[in-house]
């Protein structure tokens, strides 16, 4: 019981100062700070935090939630992926990592290996569901891609076992967290910003979404999604997002995009949500705006965060499949530790 206090006392605290005023300025930047500056962006202010983490709970609004789920692993041992340099594939290790192999290179997405997304080791939301392939057993890192600062996609214990073998492209203020950590190898990029690693052109490209860590300095390091563009492959990785029209403007950008992994969990209540976090359906919309052919659903299965249980947005999804929403071929809802190639031939 202490501990669920605990979990959701920390929780609450990261949470409790979303959406901060942004003032008038149309662009993503001001002198508190960054701001979502897209049409429809709608704040939240304190009231809103405490309907949601007090009265609903005392008013029963919030669904039950199981407390262990039999969410299927698939056995990853790591072997293909340590010897694989011509592949271009995907391996969900669960929440919002991944890792991708394009053009010999392998790439981390917001990498967490520990027990819980958390300030502390001793409460906060803890995994079901272990990391999908053993830290021991990954392929040489390259990249690290990370999206925001939240603990459960910027992970301190993570990240310093990496250490400074990989490069890390971070979103504008989040090298500070890694000069703390001891990383050297990294560069900040603000949206829309392009560089050359290798291969590969790496572009960092809006999302709607918030940041912080500490109970100061809410807003204060930038928060993203990437493009990934290869020899002859692009990916496009969301991260953590609402829906906003930029998904448009990224897809007439740089797609079409051979795969797209796209945030579906910690969607309910949509009425509090909703700006930055996307529901299912939402993701949908988003991956036909990217003009992708692959859809790898992330930010699920692994971390309660939000109202609805973790096994909610892939029946959500599947769903929306059967109502041919989409079509079942372009859908890979992969298993915590799933490795999959994406071939050349996708239609």
């Amino acid at each position: 019981m202490i501990n669920r206090f605990l979990s959701l006392f920390i929780l609450s605290f990261v949470i409790i100062y979303l959406f901060p005023s942004a003032g008038t300025a149309q662009k993503h930047h001001s002198e508190r700070g960054f701001y979502n500056p897209y049409p429809g962006f709608e704040e939240r202010n304190f009231g809103d935090f405490l309907r949601w983490s007090v009265w609903d709970r005392i008013s029963g609004s919030k669904e039950d939630h199981p407390d262990k789920y039999n969410f299927p692993v698939e056995k990853n041992d790591g072997a293909y992926l340590q010897q694989n340099a011509a592949e271009f594939t995907v391996t969900w290790v669960g929440h919002s990592t991944l890792l991708v192999q394009m053009d010999g290179l392998n790439i981390l997405t917001d990498p967490i290996w520990s027990k819980r997304a958390s300030m502390v080791s001793f409460a906060g939301p803890k995994r079901h569901v272990k990391p999908g392939i053993l830290f021991k057993d990954l392929p040489r890192i390259d990249v690290v891609i990370i999206s925001h600062d939240h603990y459960d996609h910027l992970d301190e214990k993570t990240i310093k076992k990496l250490g400074n073998k990989p490069f890390y492209f971070v979103p504008l203020g989040i090298g500070e967290y890694l000069d703390d950590w001891g990383i050297t190898r990294y560069q900040e990029m603000d949206w829309w910003d392009e560089v050359k690693f290798n291969s590969l052109k790496i572009i960092c490209t809006p999302a709607q979404h918030f940041s912080g860590r500490m109970l100061l300095g809410q807003n204060r390091t930038l928060w993203a999604g990437w493009v990934i563009i290869g020899k002859n492959r692009r990916f496009y990785f969301g991260g953590d997002s609402g829906y906003f029209p930029g998904y448009k403007e990224i897809g007439e950008k740089y797609g079409p995009f051979d795969l797209a992994a796209l945030p579906i969990g910690a969607y309910k209540p949509r009425w509090f949500m909703k700006p930055v976090h996307m529901s299912p359906r939402e993701a949908l919309k988003a991956f036909d705006d990217l003009k992708a052919k692959i859809f790898v659903p992330i930010h699920w299965g692994t971390f309660d965060l939000a109202d609805e249980p973790l096994d909610d947005p892939p029946e959500v999804l599947l769903r929306l499949i059967s109502n041919r929403e989409l079509n079942p071929g372009n859908l890979w809802l992969l298993n915590h530790g799933e490795t999959r190639i994406i071939k050349s031939d996708l239609e």
